[in-house]
């Protein structure tokens, strides 16, 4: 395994690009499966999650040609003779669930494990499988695989009972292909989910209502291919824009979507970090420590959950007192543990984290227990005085493209090393 040794105190300064969106490349990467012709996606991240989409999609029959240079992926799957995503794959990679939709629509079949990924909750995908069989899928349970099959499968009006980003992706995927139309409601509005939404368009589908609550697709025969630039990453772009203040420094994002992260952005101004934002740019400068405040996680356009581990970091330093809501997943305070070895004061009680702002934090060792908790504690340990180690740092990986060197170049003292486990 690989460790991070984080030498902390040292204001960030400089300028940094926001990569490709690690959750829109993926159910982009799965669309592919929808049509025989080759499909290109450009600004492609080099992430372990696409690694293992890619590694799925040979799987199951699909050409995969990955530029990881030029940041270019072409996939075409002319022929899917094993309709089967195997649990040595998929148990990495929650997103791995996103080829049922696309399988069972083109091969009338699929067999796929059910899904692993962080360590943040249950995350079940029931509301998936309750919407594929609305769309006339027959839904079996055999040793820890999902195993759907159809004769056609057939468009009808789908409520989702809790938004599910995942959920509406993949049933979009399925009812493109379906026969009629299909109405879901409740949908997430994610911009993943938009930009999804914009291909499936270009690839032939009637689509309409992408950032409601309500998608109307009509499905059609068959699909054509697609080229595609991926929208930049909100949640890197949010974490990059966090490391600038936590440490007190000053940097310019780049290539971001500000509409994107407007929910972060307000609570950064409220904290009272100076930002100037402009169309594809966040200029971010720390003159203080922040202000404490509340926050909130909640579906798009609200607070993101995915930012909430970065946020509470910013927040054991803050003056005041902040309370912390996590309303999306359960077990996803697993970082406040770690963040308390170094001298944060959070107390946590169910779905809420109280967090009283400390001066400073001291460096220490320390365990990465999912993708965005990992972010936390490189966030915090680049403020902390003193040396920290981050184990387990494959999480970060999974979502962060070149984090450690991003940051090396904005003047962090970052270092990635080999460690042996037992």
């Amino acid at each position: 395994m690989e460790a991070l040794i984080i030498q902390g105190g040292v204001p960030l300064h400089g300028k940094v690009r926001v990569g490709g969106a690690k959750n829109s490349v993926l159910p982009l990467m799965a669309a592919a499966l929808l049509t025989t012709e080759p499909c290109t996606l450009e600004n492609v991240p080099h992430l372990r999650d696409v690694n293992t989409m890619v590694k799925l999609l040979m799987a199951l029959g699909a050409r995969v040609e990955w530029d990881r240079e030029k940041g270019t992926i072409t996939i075409q799957a002319q022929e899917i003779p094993h309709p089967e995503a195997p649990y040595d794959l998929v148990k990495t990679m929650r997103a791995s669930v996103l080829v049922l939709g696309p399988l069972v629509a083109r091969c009338q079949r699929a067999k796929v494990s059910l899904p692993g990924g962080c360590a943040i909750g249950v995350r079940p995908i029931d509301l998936h499988l309750k919407a594929m069989e609305k769309l006339g899928a027959r839904i079996d349970l055999e040793e820890g695989y999902v195993v759907a099959t159809c004769r056609q499968l057939l468009g009808t009006t789908i409520y989702f009972d809790k938004v599910t980003v995942t959920g509406t992706e993949n049933i979009m995927m399925a009812a493109a292909l379906a026969r009629g139309e299909t109405v879901l409601e409740n949908c997430a509005k994610e911009p993943e989910v938009q930009e999804l939404a914009r291909v499936l368009r270009n690839m032939g589908v009637r689509i309409e209502g992408e950032g409601t609550d309500t998608i109307c697709i009509q499905g059609t025969p068959s699909l054509r291919g697609y080229h595609h630039t991926v929208m930049p990453d909100r949640i890197e772009a949010a974490t990059l824009v966090i490391a600038g203040a936590i440490t007190g420094g000053e940097i310019n994002v780049t290539h971001v979507v500000p509409r994107h992260l407007e929910a972060v952005t307000r609570k950064l101004q409220e904290a009272e970090m100076d930002l100037a934002i402009g169309p594809d740019t966040i200029h971010v400068k720390a003159p203080q420590r922040p202000r404490a405040v509340d926050i909130n996680t909640l579906p798009y356009p609200g607070f993101p959950t995915d930012v909430q581990a970065q946020f509470m970091a910013l927040m054991t330093l803050a003056r005041g007192t902040s309370v912390i809501t996590e309303n999306i997943f359960e077990n996803r305070f697993l970082h406040a543990a770690e963040l308390k070895r170094m001298g944060a004061d959070i107390k946590v009680n169910g779905n809420r984290a109280v967090v009283k702002g400390v001066e400073s934090l001291k460096g220490a060792p320390l365990m990465a227990t999912d993708l965005r908790a990992s972010a936390s504690l490189v966030l915090a340990a680049l403020a902390a005085r003193g040396e920290s180690r981050v184990s387990r740092i494959y999480h970060l990986d999974r979502g962060y493209e070149r984090l450690d060197e991003k940051l090396r170049a904005l003047g962090a003292r970052i270092e990635r090393t080999k460690e042996e486990w037992p």
